[in-house]
């Protein structure tokens, strides 16, 4: 199913305002109204379009759960019956002598503008998000977490086996475990929603580790070797060539954290801090003395 963007369909920002999502609708639909662009097909295509977007996003509920699982996810739960219930686009329609076309619509033969209405499809009930912080440790290597939520009125446990890569902002859904519908349909899901929380040693990119490294001058100048530490708790042996300048940031291939669903991972990247002493002794100044002299 491809992507909806119903803000871009009506021109606004995803933070416009009700008044300024009503009012970019009126100008849309006075453009492309079949009774206002009679015979123009893509005029009569644009109008179900621009009513579509109108039907979600003037609807809070609708709009929060489009906002919060984005176009696919929101398709899979709301048909196009589901989307126009309880949108009425008549008001607006009337203002511009468009009665005939202005009520209720019926979007169930795939037209707002006739059409066999469709059998009512039960609505389902709304779905729940429970954010879920994890270590990076646990990303790397997978969890099991015992998660505990407001499920119909009470506090209910639920073991959640979180596999390897749930990077900040995954998800895992869990069937049924949404609330309830009030309209006889099935129950919501329960969406978990990983957030990875800071550590010490690294920073995360997506799938890509950052960490920083100190080396002492004569170090940088000469070479070195220097442990890393990487997620299980080994380190492993970097070498830092001579002559390796302050913020060299060097890549460690496929020792990042590991991608959902997939056999790859992300890199490490090391950056190198050189540290350079604010004082030296009269034996170091001595010998830096004798070093500039040769023309370093």
């Amino acid at each position: 199913m491809s992507q909806k963007d119903y803000y871009q369909t009506l021109g606004v920002s995803k933070t416009a305002s009700d008044n300024e999502i009503k009012k970019a609708y009126r100008k849309l639909a006075m453009k492309y109204h079949p009774d206002h662009s009679k015979g123009d097909k893509h005029a009569e295509e644009m109008f179900k379009k621009v009513s579509e977007a109108y039907a979600v996003l003037s609807d809070k509920e609708k709009r929060q759960q489009y906002d919060t699982f984005g176009s696919t996810d929101f398709h899979q739960r709301y048909s196009q019956e589901d989307i126009f219930r309880n949108a009425d686009l008549g008001d607006i329609l009337r203002e511009f002598g468009f009665g005939g076309k202005g009520g209720r619509f019926s979007f169930g033969a795939g037209s707002p503008f006739g059409g066999h209405q469709r059998r009512r499809v039960p609505v389902k009930g709304s779905d729940l998000v429970y954010e879920l912080s994890l270590t990076l440790q646990e990303v790397a290597s997978g969890a099991s977490k015992t998660v505990t939520f407001q499920h119909q009125g009470r506090n209910e446990n639920i073991t959640v086996k979180i596999p390897p890569g749930m990077i900040t902002g995954k998800k895992l859904r869990l069937a049924g475990k949404g609330e309830q519908s009030g309209y006889g349909g099935p129950p919501g899901d329960l969406y978990i929603q990983s957030r990875v929380s800071t550590d010490p040693v690294f920073t995360a990119e997506e799938y890509d580790l950052h960490t920083t490294i100190t080396v002492r001058l004569s170090e940088s100048l000469l070479g070195t070797q220097v442990g890393i530490p990487i997620l299980d708790g080994i380190e492993m042996n970097l070498k830092i060539p001579p002559g390796t300048r302050h913020k060299t940031r060097m890549r460690l291939a496929g020792h990042g954290l590991p991608k959902m669903k997939g056999k790859s991972t992300g890199d490490l990247y090391v950056m190198v801090s050189v540290a350079v002493p604010k004082s030296l002794t009269a034996e170091q100044k001595e010998l830096v003395e004798k070093l500039s002299a040769t023309g370093m």
